[in-house]
């Protein structure tokens, strides 16, 4: 159950990857967007794409958004998402930083 109300950018990144697409995956984010997932970077959207493509829906993620609360910064927030399908399975954190309606920053661990 989430806490707060959703950013359309955070529902975008988890509907978009739940139904397989990849071109309104990546126009959550901003063009200049940073992606770390366990120390692993991917700068802009170039970087979101090649990350989406082996980590996300090119193993058929599908994700669950268990809760969500403000981050430590303004615009942040970070969620509890349960992820299944053909790569990672489990529940983890996400920390988004958001920019004029977009993923600015994504952090996973």
């Amino acid at each position: 159950m989430t806490t707060i109300e959703t950013p359309s950018a955070i529902q975008t990144f988890i509907d978009s990857t739940n139904r397989g697409d990849p071109a309104a995956f990546a126009a959550a984010f901003t063009d200049d967007a940073y992606l770390n997932d366990w120390g692993r970077e991917y700068r802009g959207r170039d970087g979101v794409r090649n990350w989406d493509r082996t980590d996300n829906i090119g193993v058929q993620a599908h994700f669950e958004l268990i809760a969500l609360q403000p981050g430590a910064d303004p615009d942040g927030y970070v969620a509890t998402l349960k992820v299944t399908g053909n790569g990672f399975n489990g529940t983890g954190q996400l920390t988004f930083q958001l920019r004029d309606r977009l993923i600015a920053s994504l952090r996973i661990s």
